[in-house]
């Protein structure tokens, strides 16, 4: 008869035992761990060490070891490994603060063809230089190690994240004077006061160029309940060619004007401006929110100006600053609503179609608020 092992029952709470038999049955856990919850689950239920052994397939040592640190650590710390060093680390800070310098270089300016650095080439460089540049401990760097040094800072010289730059002197100042446009228009509609008894309206201009006409080569198929949830779409489909939106949303009662256009040259510009100036009183000022555009301050464009005295007052805003303008919000609003997924049979259906979506918005307005102007203001 085997001897019994004189190390005392495991005893688990009723969570540990549904935590233990969770795991020893798992497929996707750590193998270790796995095998680790299989040797304590045999010995909770009295089965001998050689039995355990037989079952799992493990050494006796590492039997009684994983069960004596349960036994003196508890459930969790058996499962786990348990953090060591064996031998103290190598490579010294001096060279850590060398890697991490070479990898903010660009790989051409090393002479290679590439913009930027990828872990092997970056390490197959460092193997290259670390014994030149006085770095030995680097000289058999591979891959995973130099991925571990940059990620403790962290450090990913293989990514690229975008950024705008102010090219614009006067920035600040044009947003400045834009964001006390959109406040001026917030207290004036808190305190009651529309734009037409001051005699000016604000308005917020811009073109939505490009939006395609799309034709579908085959019938679009409708949803079955309980067999087909969505609309069914033939992947192949048809370029009709572009149109362009120009709009102006009214940021006092959210009221959009636009035209849809082939085009959007001066006179596509003029044209709007025109309906403007129609459907507001004649004796009001229009103040317009918009960008620079070839067409905003074109020659033509400033000749009709010029017959419309003291009519029109721009308000610009900084270049690359289109975030600024609210009519952009207008043109989310479309592209989310009546835009997606268009298809149509002809560039005048695709105009029908945007005209008729655009008096849909007017049919139940939105006013258009900038909530952060003071924010930015004080910036």
């Amino acid at each position: 008869m085997a001897n019994k092992t004189r190390l005392p029952k495991l005893a688990l709470t009723e969570q540990e035992k549904a935590r233990l038999d969770e795991l020893r049955k798992s497929r996707t856990g750590p193998v270790r761990e796995v095998e680790r919850a299989r040797v304590l689950w045999l010995y909770h239920t009295g089965t001998s060490i050689a039995g355990i052994q037989r079952s799992v397939g493990v050494s006796r040592v590492t039997t009684y070891k994983c069960i004596r640190k349960t036994l003196e650590m508890g459930l969790e710390a058996g499962l786990k490994d348990t953090y060591h060093r064996p031998r103290p680390p190598t490579i010294t800070d001096e060279a850590k603060s060398w890697l991490v310098n070479l990898a903010c270089t660009k790989p051409k300016e090393h002479g290679y063809a590439a913009e930027l650095w990828t872990r092997r080439q970056l390490a197959e460089h460092v193997r290259r230089l670390a014994l030149k540049e006085g770095h030995a401990c680097l000289q058999h760097a591979s891959k995973s190690t130099i991925h571990r040094i940059l990620d403790s800072y962290p450090l990913r010289p293989q990514k690229v994240k975008y950024y705008l730059e102010k090219r614009d002197p006067e920035f600040d100042a044009k947003m400045k004077e834009v964001l006390m446009v959109y406040q001026d228009v917030e207290l004036r509609r808190q305190n009651g006061v529309s734009d037409t008894c001051n005699r000016v309206v604000t308005v917020s201009v811009d073109e939505k160029p490009g939006v395609q006409a799309i034709a579908t080569t085959a019938p679009d198929l409708p949803p079955v309940p309980g067999k087909y949830p969505a609309i069914g779409r033939d992947y192949e489909y048809k370029r009709l060619g572009t149109v362009s939106i120009l709009a102006a949303v009214d940021l006092q009662d959210g009221h959009v004007t636009a035209r849809v256009e082939r085009r959007h040259r001066s006179r596509e510009f003029i044209a709007l401006l025109k309906d403007l100036d129609t459907h507001y009183p004649p004796e009001c000022t229009i103040r317009i929110i918009l960008d620079n555009h070839s067409a905003h301050i074109s020659e033509e464009t400033r000749q009709y100006l010029s017959t419309r005295p003291n009519r029109f007052s721009y308000v610009d805003t900084p270049k690359y600053g289109s975030w600024l303008n609210l009519i952009e919000t207008v043109f989310s609003k479309m592209a989310r609503t009546f835009l997606r997924g268009i298809r149509v049979r002809s560039i005048d259906e695709l105009k029908q179609r945007i005209l008729l979506g655009i008096s849909e918005i007017n049919a139940a307005p939105v006013v258009h608020r900038w909530r952060k102007f003071e924010e930015l203001a004080s910036s």
